[in-house]
Parts: C-alpha cells; sequence; structure tokens
C-alpha cells in the first residue's frame, strides 16, 4: 500500500517519477490568469492566521461546506471568527475525500508549512497553531509566498475602468516578480440592466476623460484605457462568457441600441445578442492591433440561487457548468476576425467537459503557421481543475492537436496558497507521458525530448508565447 502523498503523488511509474523530478519540478510558475489582489501584493500583506488566508473568498471551500451541512455564518459570516470558520473546515475536510480539495489542501499545508499531519478536527487547533505562526514571519507575507513557490510572472484580472495603481506602484519599485495586469472588460457587455450599465459607462467616461454619448465615444474610451494597460505590461484580455456572440449587426443598428439602452431602456434578446457581438469584436480587433493574447472563458451557468445571490452577492459559490451550444458561434467569431488576418493569439477555455473534442478540433481551424500554438485549448477550468478533468482535456489535446506546444497551467485563484495547482497539473501530464514510455506507446530512446517538452508545457511554452 502506498503512503498517501508521497514525493511520488499521482506518477504510477518510474519514467513518470523520472520526468517530473528531474524536469517539471524544477521549473518557474507563469501564472498568467489568477484573481489575486495586487494591493495585497503591493503593501505585501501579512495574514494574521490560517484561517483567513484559506478561507477569505474561497467559493469552493465554502460549497464543499454548506454541502456538509455547515450554516453560512460560518462560510461568509462577517461576525464568525477566522478560526471558528477554519474549526468548520477541518471538520469538513474529512469528507471531501476524491474531491480535488482534499488533494489541494495538503499539497499546501506540505508545500507551504512543511506539515504532512492529515488535517482533521482532532488536529485542527495543532495545525492552525503551527501555520498561524509562521504566517506572522516575513517569508509567509504575500510576496514570500509567491518567492517561496519560484514565481516568475503573475496577471491579476482587471476591469477596464481600474487605477492599475498597485501595478504601477510594484513596477515602479522594480519588484522582482512580474505583476501585470490583464483586461477584464465584461462589464462593458452587461447592458441587460440598464441602469447599472449607465452607471458602468459614467465611469469609465470618467477614468478615460471621454465624453460617452454615441457608440463610437465607447470604443475610443476602450481603446484609451487598452492602451493605459499596455503601458502597464498587460499583454493579455480575458473574458467570461457564457457563449460566443456573433450575431449580424449593423452599425447604425449598434448606435441605436447603445443610445437606447443608455437612456434607461430594457433590450430586448437580440439587441442584446447583436451588441455584444459588436463589443466583443471590436474589442478583439483591439488585441490583435495590441498584439495581446485573447482568452474566452465560456459556458458558465453564474449566480443559480437568486435567494443567496441577493444576500452574499456574486463570485459566493453559486455557479455550475452551463449547456450551451457554442460551435457555429464560436467558429463564426474567429473566422470573422481570420478573414481580416485580425486574429489574435487565442485561449479557449470551456467549463461543459462535453465540448472538449469542440474545441480541440476548433483550435485547428485557425492556426496559420505564424506562431506555434497560436490558438490554444485552455486548461481544465473551474470544475474540470482536477485529475479526471486535466486528463481529459490533456487527452483531448494530443489526441487532436500538438500536446508539445501547450502553454500549461494556471491557478485562478484567488489565494496565494493555490501554486501546488501547478504542480498537481505537473505530475498529471508527466504520468500520462511516463506511462505512454512504460507501455511502449512513446519510444524510451526520446527521452531526452520528452524531458524538455514536460519542461516546455510546464513553463517555457508559456514564456515563448506571451513574451513577458
Amino acid at each position: 500500500m502506498k503512503e498517501f502523498m508521497d514525493e511520488h503523488f499521482l506518477l504510477e511509474t518510474d519514467t513518470a517519477q523520472w520526468l517530473y523530478h528531474e524536469h517539471a519540478e524544477k521549473m518557474p510558475i507563469i501564472d498568467y490568469h489568477c484573481h489575486l489582489n495586487p494591493e495585497y501584493i503591493a503593501h505585501n500583506r501579512q495574514f494574521d492566521n490560517l484561517g483567513q488566508i484559506w478561507l477569505e473568498g474561497d467559493h469552493y471551500k465554502w460549497r464543499a461546506m454548506r454541502a456538509n451541512g455547515i450554516d453560512e455564518r460560518f462560510c461568509t459570516g462577517k461576525g464568525t471568527s477566522d478560526w471558528e470558520k477554519f474549526e468548520k473546515w477541518a471538520e469538513t475536510v474529512p469528507y471531501t475525500m476524491r474531491n480535488p480539495l482534499y488533494h489541494w489542501t495538503h499539497l499546501e499545508l506540505q508545500r507551504a508549512f512543511g506539515v504532512h499531519t492529515l488535517l482533521k478536527p482532532g488536529s485542527a487547533r495543532e495545525i492552525y497553531e503551527e501555520c498561524t505562526a509562521k504566517l506572522r514571519t516575513p517569508e509567509y507575507s504575500a510576496r514570500g509566498l509567491m518567492k517561496k513557490f519560484n514565481v516568475e510572472v503573475v496577471c491579476t484580472t482587471d476591469d477596464p475602468v481600474d487605477s492599475l495603481e498597485y501595478h504601477q506602484s510594484l513596477r515602479n519599485e522594480g519588484f522582482e516578480i512580474k505583476v501585470l495586469p490583464a483586461w477584464r472588460p465584461d462589464k462593458v457587455m452587461a447592458v441587460e440592466d440598464p441602469v447599472k450599465y449607465r452607471a458602468y459607462v459614467e465611469k469609465l467616461s470618467e477614468v478615460s476623460e471621454i465624453s460617452i454619448s454615441t457608440y463610437a465615444n465607447l470604443v475610443e474610451a476602450l481603446q484609451k484605457r487598452h492602451d493605459f494597460f499596455s503601458s502597464l505590461g498587460c499583454k493579455l484580455s480575458d473574458h467570461g462568457i457564457e457563449e460566443f456572440y456573433a450575431a449580424d449587426y449593423s452599425q447604425t443598428e449598434i448606435d441605436t441600441i447603445f443610445r437606447k439602452v443608455l437612456g434607461g431602456k430594457i433590450l430586448c434578446s437580440d439587441e442584446v445578442l447583436k451588441f455584444k457581438s459588436a463589443v466583443l469584436f471590436d474589442l478583439a480587433l483591439m488585441d490583435w492591433a495590441a498584439g495581446w493574447t485573447q482568452q474566452f472563458h465560456y459556458g458558465a451557468l453564474r449566480d443559480n440561487n437568486n435567494r443567496l445571490l441577493t444576500s452574499l452577492g456574486p463570485d459566493t459559490g453559486f455557479d455550475s457548468i452551463g449547456d450551451f451550444t457554442v460551435a457555429k458561434s464560436m467558429s463564426k467569431f474567429l473566422n470573422q476576425l481570420d478573414l481580416k488576418n485580425q486574429l489574435a493569439k487565442t485561449i479557449l477555455y470551456n467549463l461543459n467537459p462535453r465540448d472538449n473534442e469542440l474545441v480541440a478540433t476548433m483550435i485547428g481551424n485557425y492556426q496559420d503557421g505564424s506562431v506555434a500554438g497560436k490558438i490554444q485549448f485552455g486548461s481544465g477550468w473551474w470544475f474540470l481543475d482536477q485529475e479526471a478533468g486535466i486528463t481529459s482535456q490533456i487527452n483531448s489535446l494530443s489526441l487532436m492537436g500538438l500536446l508539445s506546444r501547450f502553454v500549461g497551467m494556471l491557478t485562478d485563484s484567488r489565494s496565494f496558497l493555490s501554486y501546488p495547482r501547478h504542480e498537481y497539473f505537473r505530475r498529471v501530464v508527466c504520468n500520462l507521458i511516463g506511462n505512454d514510455v512504460e507501455k511502449g506507446k512513446l519510444p524510451s530512446s526520446e527521452l531526452e525530448f520528452l524531458g524538455k517538452m514536460v519542461e516546455a508545457i510546464s513553463y517555457q511554452n508559456a514564456a515563448d508565447y506571451f513574451q513577458f
């Protein structure tokens, strides 16, 4: 019987172990999509305790705790202490066996704190006190943790109206880890609520110093902010969309729709679709002109629980996989850009695993030889960020594209303790390739190439692709 989570965790063969320990393990981390708060990095936040750094904003853990019968006050409650929340998380952990949270929890304890004790009610206090003591030392500050995990670059997620003051501060300071903004313009397309949308446009007008009364003004303001993001090292956009928007429209129609929503009128579904299609296309042209990479995270059905959305707000753990039909609209969107020879480097992330082969074949339609892996099938995202989901994504990409050109993993996390997810991913990759060698599916004579391939997927492909 193997020991739980030993040095060969997830590595089933000698070749897999060699690939990981001799190649993947040593590579730095480029975390090109995350939700870290740049203010915490700029101010080098020192976390008060393990409960705070682990449970603050972590909707993955909140979902598990709710499923375990834990009252909401121990998840998001403002009047509950960090220890009380942590105690309830420790109570939940044994029930997460076979959920990736069980592996992530213990990987983080081992890699960040050197704690190999299993977290459960009986060990909760000891682990909490040991880790909390370490978190109060400089090595465990926000920056200290990034250095500890050999992080080279992180890209945060930032709205076009954000000031980027903390990115500017870090840039001026010369912090050795690159902390770059990434452009997340979802609110620019959120026209379903005219009141909120008008307020957003007014904020965009304020920060861009452009009066916005027409759609052309909107595009001008966005371009100015896009240029500002570029000046601070931004090289990626990211879109959280339900599906791809590629409806036919005329400029006259878009002008009319924009005036209508600014006037406070509710749009019909066709108008919403046409407007989103126009904005998404114009934003894609900006990305191409700037030499950015555009990312599309699609397929999430968000905020399903209206009662708790009202009381807790968005991003609190009430989202699920959606079943949107996307192939035609995705292809139409990409094709429209390609016809103009203005299709930027693109990464597609699906949330429904049924779309794995769809995306794996779609990316092949728009590779043009200009850049290796110009169109990428993004790593397993959100609910698919676990062993089975990662394996499925890798297998689909391998069979229908080039795994060797894959830009690899990202944390998509708000936590400074989430970097072991890169290790988790690398171990899965090494296990799949190593097992193929052991089974005679890949040549053992090419181990040197396979080792370099693992290093490329872990780090080098992303470094070459993004050119940070």
